[in-house]
């Protein structure tokens, strides 16, 4: 009880904090770095100008606001997924979908498809992520006429309409649910990324697979960009493995579910895989090799590891998923960098522990961010303490029955 009310006194203080220059301190938290510095105990962290200027022990530093997080643990702000946050509203209302493009008249694989040009801070589901304790995601593209589906990168949750970081990153789909899209047999993938890198050999009169714009954006991809390739299949994964060798490409695999069948190949190769933590059953023939510590299985044997959820309207749980591949053998700062730091690394962003110099993009949690009954209890972007409000937040306490007889189901945490 003495630990939910400093909670709730900590999320009253931080209520009235604004979008100002205001400076912020924090006092004596359980502060997960996810840096050199590791976990610290009853520390402090200075917030000015939108950066951390001090992390430390009874800090004397005078702010505009000062708070007692009673011991309450502090991570830096979550990574989720791979999504298309700020590019949907409801799967089913078309206008509200900008996440993929079906159908083009050249009929040529389009690489300069670049969603971000869609990309919009205000869709409900934005501040709905964030207040679950996520701080940026990577931007998604989707289906796709062929096999590549376009170009994001990864982007800030602070409200801005131009918050992208990060290498350019490009979307392509070899799985065999995407294969009808090229005719039928998953080996046509391949075939025709085979084409688009050949493009860049030829004249432009020679072009088969690519537009001229698609051909310079495929260029500079291959000497800086990332390639996300969408594979669960373990023979899937090898060929995307071979691939990035031939093609001297960054190379990561969303999805993976078999991944574990090629974990020491993977680990070889530098490349880096996004998994889901809570795929334990096959959904489809691509995935009859599906198991819970499969994320354990690969961080053991050296390949990289990130989460994501598969769901952009329920990127939260990537959380459980984690604290899952945990329970399965994933050592847990691992798990935790997996969805804080790792992404950033990955995909070419900026320093995101909480260290004195980054900016300050952290959380703070009502318990262990690993454990599904802990939530955020706030969540600051780039030293601004974000609004808690969102849509969702709005419909409860609209509909929230007050009769004090009703079950805890029908009680906001």
């Amino acid at each position: 009880m003495k630990k939910m009310t400093v909670l709730v006194a900590l999320a009253m203080g931080l209520q009235g904090v604004g979008a100002s220059a205001e400076s912020l301190r924090i006092d004596n938290a359980t502060v997960m770095t996810m840096g050199s510095m590791g976990t610290l105990q009853n520390t402090d962290i200075l917030i000015e100008d939108g950066e951390i200027t001090a992390i430390g022990t009874d800090l004397s530093s005078d702010a505009d606001r000062v708070l007692d997080a009673g011991g309450a643990i502090i991570t830096p702000a979550m990574f989720a997924g791979a999504t298309t946050t700020g590019l949907v509203e409801v799967n089913a209302v078309r206008e509200s979908v900008d996440s993929s493009v079906s159908e083009t008249p050249l009929g040529k694989l389009h690489v300069e498809f670049d969603i971000r040009r869609a990309y919009s801070p205000l869709t409900s589901l934005h501040s709905i992520t964030r207040t679950e304790g996520f701080g940026y995601s990577l931007l998604a593209a989707t289906g796709g006429q062929y096999s590549i589906a376009g170009v994001g990168s990864l982007v800030d949750f602070n409200g801005g309409f131009d918050s992208f970081s990060g290498s350019d990153t490009v979307f392509i789909d070899v799985d065999g649910y995407s294969s009808r899209k090229v005719g039928g047999s998953r080996a046509a993938h391949w075939m025709l990324l085979d084409g688009a890198m050949a493009d860049l050999k030829g004249r432009a009169s020679e072009q088969e697979y690519l537009t001229l714009a698609g051909r310079n954006v495929l260029k500079r991809l291959k000497s800086d960009g990332i390639f996300v390739f969408s594979a669960n299949r373990a023979a899937d994964i090898k060929q995307v493995i071979e691939f990035a060798t031939e093609h001297d490409i960054s190379a990561v695999i969303v999805g993976a579910r078999e991944a574990w069948m090629m974990a020491q190949e993977l680990a070889d190769s530098d490349i880096a895989v996004m998994v889901n933590g809570l795929d334990n059953l096959p959904a489809d023939f691509d995935s009859l090799g599906s198991r819970l510590d499969n994320a354990a299985l690969l961080s053991n044997a050296g390949v990289t590891v990130m989460f994501t959820s598969d769901e952009t309207h329920n990127a939260r749980k990537i959380r459980q998923g984690a604290g899952t591949a945990v329970a399965y053998g994933m050592d847990y700062d691992l798990a935790l960098q997996a969805m804080t730091i790792t992404p950033a690394k990955v995909f070419g962003g900026r320093n995101r522990a909480l260290a004195v110099g980054n900016s300050a993009d952290l959380v703070v949690w009502s318990g262990d961010p690993l454990e599904v009954t802990s939530y955020a209890t706030r969540v600051v972007i780039e030293g601004e303490v974000m609004s808690m409000e969102n849509r969702q937040s709005k419909l409860l306490q609209r509909y929230l029955p007050e009769d004090a007889g009703m079950g805890r189901a029908y009680i906001n945490r």
